[in-house]
Order: structure tokens, then C-alpha cells, then sequence
């Protein structure tokens, strides 16, 4: 199967000159899902179990950010937060949404935190699930990927760090995100997006205290007790900050809670969206 054919390839639509990737499900309130920063990932690959079962309640959307997956690349972008902040509000405003639902995974989560923060206006309710967005000490799984160079078994080992059961990476996820890291230009693009140490690229992605304090959208943190990329104590943090936030803790969970524990983990995602 060649990149030309992957079923990570969905719809396109220009998002202030950036083409941008997407999938959705179902009809209804929009929930925008922003995916995790991991080598070959994809808004397919990180919510392609997730998505119909959100679509059965709502208009679920996988974006993919600009640099990563099947969006574009472009070889001036200057890579940041600011940058894909801006990148969420431009496919918003392309797809005609005034408001959504936000779902984030790590990465996607620091990104979603920072839209709330920034846009409160454009968000209704905001789920994070293993997110990053405040200070943290970085596990040496966090910038597993680093110095990634394609192969099958070591993307296979990557995605490992991922779950609290090795037998859920299954040869499918393997082969779809291999793919996707072998897309041309896609080594030199994944070097770009967060240069340096791991310490540098959680920094990078960090809102400022008193900028989650003021948040007064409704806020669900979820994360697995076992995540060895983004450690547990990061929602906790995140807790303590947001008002109106509760959190979820999974145990025999890693980090993504939504493959490890995938029916509850979207039912309290669906139930939390359809509170009056």
C-alpha cells in the first residue's frame, strides 16, 4: 500500500493557504480531535476507534496539524505553538464552526489547553486525555521517537511506550503510522517540529499558570496510571489549576487511555459532552 492510498488520507480543505487533512463521523455538535505528536502519527491513526463511537452523538473531526500526518508541510514554517493555535482557529473558521467540543491527546491536549485559553469563545467543553500544556519532568519515553529512522519493528517498538497492554499494537496501527513516516520529506519536517532536548519540547508547548487558571470553560482530565510518556502527576497539576475541571485517573492504563480502557473511556467522553 503506498502513502497515495492510505486510509489516513481523508478530506482536504484550505485553511488559510495550509491544506489540511481531516476525517469526521456522524452529524450533530462538532467535537474536534487533536492528535498526539508521536512519529507517523495522524488525526486517522490516533482516533480512528474513537471517532465513530463520538460520531454516534456528535460531528466528530480529526484535523491533522499542519507538519504532521497528510497535512501540508511547508518548507518556510516556523513551528510552535502560536503556529498551531493559529492553524486550529483557521480549520475552524474553513468548516464553518463558530463552536466545538475540544479532544485532545498529549500533544493535541497541550494544543486544545492553549485554543481554551486563547479562544474561550470557540470552545464549549475541553477533554484531555494524557496531556501535556504545564511543566512536568520528562520520562525518557516522552522523546522516544528522537533520531526515529524508518523500520517496521522500531515502530512497533515506539508505539509500545504507548499502552499498558503490548498486545493492542496491532500490526494495522504499525503499518498505517510506518507509513505514514516514510511519506517523502516527512524525516526532515519531524526534525523541525520540536528541535532539542525533550525538556525543550515540553516547554514549548507550555500555557502559563495564570493563563489555565483563567479558564472557565468545563474541563475533563484523563489519564492512565501506568502513562510512561506523560506522567500522571501532569493532570493532576492541571487539576488543581483548571476551576471547573474534574479528573479521571485509569488504572492498568498507559497513555492512551482511549485504546487501553477504549469502551469507558468513551463513554465518560460522550457523557461529560452531553451534560445540560
Amino acid at each position: 500500500m503506498t502513502s497515495t492510498s492510505s486510509p489516513a488520507i481523508g478530506r482536504s480543505v484550505d485553511a488559510s493557504g495550509i491544506q489540511t487533512n481531516y476525517h469526521e463521523a456522524g452529524s450533530g455538535f462538532p467535537v474536534l480531535m487533536l492528535h498526539g505528536s508521536g512519529v507517523g502519527v495522524s488525526g486517522y491513526a490516533n482516533w480512528r476507534y474513537t471517532m465513530p463511537e463520538i460520531g454516534r452523538h456528535f460531528r466528530a473531526i480529526a484535523m491533522d496539524m499542519v507538519g504532521f500526518g497528510y497535512s501540508a508541510c511547508p518548507p518556510d514554517a516556523q513551528y510552535s505553538l502560536d503556529y498551531w493555535v493559529d492553524h486550529v482557529i483557521d480549520f475552524l473558521d474553513a468548516m464553518g464552526i463558530e463552536q466545538t467540543h475540544l479532544l485532545g491527546n498529549s500533544f493535541g491536549g497541550g494544543l486544545a489547553l492553549a485554543v481554551t485559553a486563547r479562544h474561550p469563545q470557540r470552545v464549549s467543553r475541553l477533554v484531555l486525555m494524557g496531556s501535556i500544556g504545564t511543566e512536568f519532568t520528562a520520562p525518557a519515553a516522552f522523546n522516544a521517537g528522537h533520531g526515529y529512522e524508518p523500520a517496521v519493528e522500531r515502530m512497533r517498538t515506539l508505539l509500545k511506550n504507548f499502552t499498558f497492554f503490548p498486545d493492542s499494537i496491532t500490526d494495522e496501527a504499525v503499518q498505517l503510522r510506518y507509513q505514514t513516516s516514510t511519506r517523502a520529506g516527512y524525516q526532515s519536517t519531524f526534525e523541525k517540529l520540536f528541535p532539542g532536548s525533550r525538556e525543550q519540547k515540553m516547554k514549548a508547548m507550555i500555557t502559563p499558570d495564570e493563563q489555565i487558571k483563567a479558564i472557565a470553560n468545563e474541563v475533563l482530565l484523563i489519564h492512565g496510571r501506568e502513562d510512561r510518556v506523560v506522567p500522571v502527576e501532569t493532570s493532576e497539576r492541571l487539576f488543581k489549576l483548571i476551576p471547573k475541571s474534574e479528573l479521571h485517573l485509569f488504572g492498568q492504563c498507559g497513555h492512551w487511555s482511549h485504546i487501553d480502557r477504549a469502551a469507558h473511556f468513551n463513554q465518560l467522553v460522550l457523557d461529560f459532552y452531553g451534560r445540560p
